[in-house]
């Protein structure tokens, strides 16, 4: 059953408990007033579930479950810490789905009243941070109703305990490592069987909770993102223990992987860097539970962290000076093996980024997260106020003097209230548009984005303005259009905001909130890989039916592959090709055999094995477009007169989605 239990995240280290038991009276006595005067925030009880958990819309969000002091109603004995006896309070939900259909009128910076989420609990779950949800394939027939997953966290904190040792009948708290140490109990799920690298399905009808994987050579870190790929239906999870991403098939089982820091790295000329065998050793004396240096993370340099599928590719962010890395997905589903660097991120601190969205018109939405800091008295897990949301977008046409296919400097979006509006908590996603009324569009895919963050609604110069939407002490989701970019809603008064637990006495606790994932099922998503027939090595060269020539000569040129993008300007396929006639080209020139299309740039040259960038403009979604390509060495021109030109008429047959929103 669903359960909401009021309680502070975080929980101050008072003189004695005498003023501990005063104060947790007034605190209750306070959060009562609060019920009268400011009813319209506060979630109302729980009840059972009479329908499906997900709908379209749905935003599922993970946070820490807060703490209890079992036995506090009987008093602690004289020169007892009560920080020492506060635990997990495994009763309350790691994981909460909100109903944000409706959010009560347009945006002014107002916390929104929502109906009471759905939870999962620490008891049954532990711990989590990433979110993803599959395709709502049942049993082979698409239902609408897809499932949600959450994988294991060390994000909100690692806490250990030895057994009772004072006879208090419970056991005894630890900040470093001892022997007979094990994790506390709904830190990773341990009592449903679960773990450090368990991936949790939550039924997306019924909201059952199973242990969906379970990477178990993973020692404490936990998974840094999971996404999932609905050409193949499979997902992909980085673990921040090897640094390795995880191919995970759909019944659960662990398929393959790929090592950044060995396949990776070289590809930009860097030393291949294996992972050093570091793991959490909470028996031993180097563990210390505020000290993240000693839990065992992989390498910064291999560390993978947020993870996306988009178009045909797993983006992936690694390290803290976080760079956004991609590797190809073939067509039996596999690594392609092919990493390519796409950016090094551009933001004024150098935090990882723990999660990675695309929109229909092909922008790339990156969440930082601030540094680990893991409080002994659990009030904070993560150094917040530098975390930016930014997104990119892709060159169009690429400019040959930037390394990147991506433009060099990127937007950034004003998170919270606080002074410099970076208050990221790490979770970004793209949600559904609303209307000036505040109700959910489905016909509008992408048109809003949410992210998670911290005190976001705690400015002291504007707390007269901001009261009149409800508590300051918010710490939950921000929901914004993604056309306000900085310097527009500076302050963000042009966005509404969800709190994680409807609790407004906690302000001063950071890192408390994770991921945020939407159920968005439409048209028009970002990305389409085209699958072409593979009957051997190489696919059967897709030609009109004049090409090529009559008699036994070959084609001059094989398309391998076209992954199509939406980006701002438009349709953009990326071809690769096989040169069959081994004239070593590097270059082609490109015109439409298509009357009212347009084909961009008309003339590119590459480095070899990088694909050619073909824009489409004036065509309807799904039509067939002919492209003319000549496919030449571009030294072999450059000395003037004739040179080898491959000339080939390419039919791409565009994606149905459109690229509009």
């Amino acid at each position: 059953m669903p359960c909401f239990r009021g309680g502070s995240g975080a929980l101050a280290r008072p003189a004695e408990p005498s003023s501990l038991r005063l104060r947790a009276l007034a605190l209750n006595a306070g959060m009562a007033a609060l019920a009268l005067a400011a009813g319209l925030w506060l979630a109302p009880p729980a009840q059972a579930q009479e329908t499906q958990i997900i709908n379209p819309g749905s935003m599922a969000v993970t946070g820490f479950s807060g703490t209890v002091i079992p036995g506090f109603e009987e008093g602690l004995p004289p020169g007892v810490d009560p920080v020492d006896e506060t635990f997990i309070d495994t009763e309350r939900a790691t994981l909460r789905v909100f109903d944000v259909t409706a959010l009560g009128g347009p945006p002014s910076g107002q916390l929104v009243n929502t109906p009471q989420p759905f939870e999962v609990l620490a008891s049954q779950i532990g711990q989590v941070f990433a979110l993803t949800f599959d395709d709502g394939v049942r049993n082979g027939t698409p239902s609408g109703v897809p499932d949600l997953y959450a994988g294991a966290t060390s994000l909100h904190g690692i806490r250990i305990v030895t057994p009772d040792a004072d006879a208090d009948g419970r056991p005894e708290r630890e900040r470093r490592g001892k022997a007979s140490a094990t994790f506390m109990a709904g830190q990773f799920g341990e009592e449903n069987g679960g773990g450090p690298g368990t991936i949790w399905r939550i039924d997306g009808i019924s909201g059952a909770v199973s242990k969906f994987a379970d990477i178990d050579t993973n020692s404490g870190p936990g998974i840094g993102d999971v996404t999932f790929d609905k050409v193949h239906r499979q997902f992909f999870a980085s673990d921040l223990d090897t640094g390795l991403i995880h191919r995970i098939d759909a019944t659960g089982a662990a398929v393959d992987t790929f090592d950044h820091g060995v396949e990776g790295r070289p590809v930009r000329g860097l030393a291949p860097t294996a992972d050093d065998g570091a793991v959490m050793d909470i028996e031993g004396a180097a563990f210390d539970s505020e000290d993240a240096g000693t839990w065992g993370y992989t390498q910064d340099e291999r560390r993978v962290w947020g993870t996306a599928f988009y178009g045909g590719r797993v983006y992936y962010a690694v390290g803290d000076k976080a760079e956004i890395w991609s590797v190809g997905i073939a067509r039996d589903g596999k690594f392609a093996g092919d990493p390519r660097w796409e950016l090094t991120v551009t933001a004024d601190k150098d935090l990882p980024v723990t999660d990675i969205a695309f929109d229909n018109k092909g922008f790339m939405y990156l969440a930082q997260r601030g540094e680990i800091e893991n409080r002994y008295d659990y009030s904070q897990f993560a150094d917040t106020g530098d975390g930016e949301v930014i997104r990119y977008w892709r060159e169009s046409p690429d400019d040959p003097a930037t390394e990147s296919i991506w433009v060099p400097v990127p937007q950034e979006y004003a998170v919270g209230f606080p002074e410099g509006n970076r208050q990221s908590a790490g979770g970004i996603d793209l949600q559904y548009g609303y209307d000036a009324q505040g109700f959910l569009n489905p016909n509008a895919c992408t048109d809003t984005i949410v992210k998670t963050g911290d005190k976001l609604r705690d400015n002291p110069a504007l707390a007269e303005q901001l009261a009149v939407g409800g508590p300051l002490a918010v710490h939950g989701v921000q929901i914004t259009s993604p056309s306000l970019v900085k310097p527009a809603n500076v302050p963000p008064f042009g966005s509404w905001f969800v709190d994680f637990d409807s609790f407004f006495e906690d302000p001063e606790v950071e890192g408390h909130v994770g991921d945020v994932e939407i159920w968005r099922p439409c048209e028009g998503r970002a990305g389409y890989y085209e699958q072409l027939p593979y009957p051997g090595d190489y696919p059967t060269p897709l030609w009109p039916p004049d090409f090529p020539p009559p008699g036994n000569i070959p084609p001059c040129l094989d398309v391998e592959a076209v992954e199509y993008f939406c980006t701002p300007a438009g349709l953009e396929a990326d071809l690769y090709v096989r040169d069959v006639a081994g004239i070593g080209g590097d270059s082609v020139k490109a015109d439409s055999r298509t009357p009212g299309v347009g084909i961009t740039p008309l003339q590119q040259t590459k480095a070899p094995g990088a694909p050619f960038t073909i824009g489409v403009t004036g065509h309807f979604p799904g039509d067939t477009v002919n492209v003319g390509l000549c496919f030449y060495k571009q030294s072999d021109a450059d000395k003037g007169g004739y040179y080898p030109c491959c000339k080939v008429v390419v039919p791409l047959a565009t994606p149905v989605a459109s690229c509009e929103p």
